[in-house]
């Protein structure tokens, strides 16, 4: 499973989530960026990459440290677990396949998995597509939180995640938080961040296909885009060099874990990669060479996500969300993810012609550090978004 942005500690407990690229020489030195990035790394983190993509080329920013032992620097194209950004990838292959007319947004879970979402007052056939992509279906998380500690972390870093039909059974042990609008579901407003939903809309892309999730990812988006340094894992718990050490700082330990091995993820947070390639797919998404224009529309209908991240008016739309910036009228799209010792903040321009992310590897679990690291990863994001070089 994936870590939810604001449910990292409490999923990470019980379910951990989850070549060489080529060198980074051609991607210039940044200024501006460098001194964000030494900002994120100011707040305590180990270690950070960024990278801006523009029409003009890459620019490319790294501070701390890839390993507190060795203190080698962070490596330039280093992979690292993407977390809940998957969702944005998994979003653009429903709706490729609305375009296709082989699902419907309108379709319900009903239609697709008759008999999985019920009990407990869940109810599949009041949940459309359209709330699993939005998150306004209502469905609880499926993890099932326990000790977070090193211990409980060691215990389990091997240890694959449960089959998805199990997965969405735990979350089905309680009642939802609400079932949307009986009139017009797929219009509901309540929103709840679940990555049920998105485990729900990998199942319904291999029952409408006969393919599984990771061979259309492959086949429909990273192959065409090109992206050789994105994939998915399945059951390993490695990440391949080059990468740097994800650390995380369990309550009450004197020092930060190395949580770098965990296995498992899925539709919802399984994809591992590099910051220049999830800056390509962000800019090939908003560019329009991945939908259509009716389904980038679709995409772009957003209702507010109140409370989610560090940041002030965002609204979320199907697998990917929308916040104002300062110095920007149109703002920027963007999604993030958190996973076991990595954070991870992207974020593109409405147009597509700049894209930035970000890899931290490092998740606090202080509030206070939590916070201000959050906060300098965003600014990071918002400034490079918004520069004009």
């Amino acid at each position: 499973m994936t870590i939810g942005r604001r449910t990292a500690l409490a999923a990470a407990a019980t379910a951990l989530v989850t070549g060489t690229a080529p060198a980074a020489r051609a991607a210039r030195q940044d200024g501006p960026l460098q001194r964000d990035a030494d900002a994120v790394r100011a707040t305590g983190a180990t270690g950070v990459l960024a990278e801006v993509r523009t029409a003009r080329g890459r620019a490319a920013a790294r501070s701390g440290v890839a390993d507190l032992t060795t203190g080698d620097p962070v490596p330039w194209d280093a992979y690292y677990r993407i977390g809940s950004d998957t969702k944005t990838f998994t979003a653009a292959l429903v709706l490729q396949l609305a375009h296709e007319r082989r699902v419907s947004l309108t379709d319900t879970v009903e239609r697709w998995l008759p008999g999985l979402v019920h009990g407990n007052g869940n109810d599949g056939r009041r949940i459309t597509l359209v709330n699993l992509l939005r998150h306004t279906s209502g469905l609880n998380e499926y993890a099932e939180f326990g000790d977070f500690t090193p211990e409980a972390y060691r215990a389990a870093r091997f240890r694959p995640s449960d089959p998805p039909d199990r997965q969405v059974a735990a979350a089905l042990r309680r009642p939802p938080g609400w079932l949307p609008r009986r009139d017009d579901p797929a219009e509901e407003r309540r929103w709840g961040y679940s990555n049920t939903d998105y485990v729900l809309l990998g199942m319904v892309l291999e029952k409408a296909t006969g393919h599984s999730w990771a061979e259309l990812l492959h086949d429909r988006i990273l192959e065409p885009l090109g992206l050789r340094h994105t994939f998915t894992p399945g059951s390993s718990p490695y990440v391949p060099r080059p990468t740097a050490t994800a650390y995380t700082e369990f309550p009450g330990s004197p020092r930060p874990v190395d949580t770098s091995l965990a296995a498992g993820g899925w539709a919802d947070g399984g994809i591992v990669s590099t910051p220049r390639d999830l800056a390509a797919f962000l800019s090939a998404l908003m560019g329009g060479r991945l939908l259509p224009a009716a389904q980038l529309a679709a995409m772009r209908r957003t209702v507010p996500a109140e409370g989610w991240i560090a940041a002030p008016g965002v609204r979320y739309g199907l697998g990917i969300a929308w916040r104002p910036v300062p110095g920007s009228r149109s703002g920027i799209w963007f999604h993030g993810g958190t996973h076991l010792g990595t954070v991870s903040e992207s974020g593109v321009t409405p147009d597509g012609d700049r894209a930035v992310a970000t890899a931290v590897f490092t998740l606090r679990t202080d509030p206070k550090g939590r916070e201000a690291q959050a906060r300098a990863a965003l600014r990071l994001v918002d400034r490079a978004l918004v520069r004009r070089d």
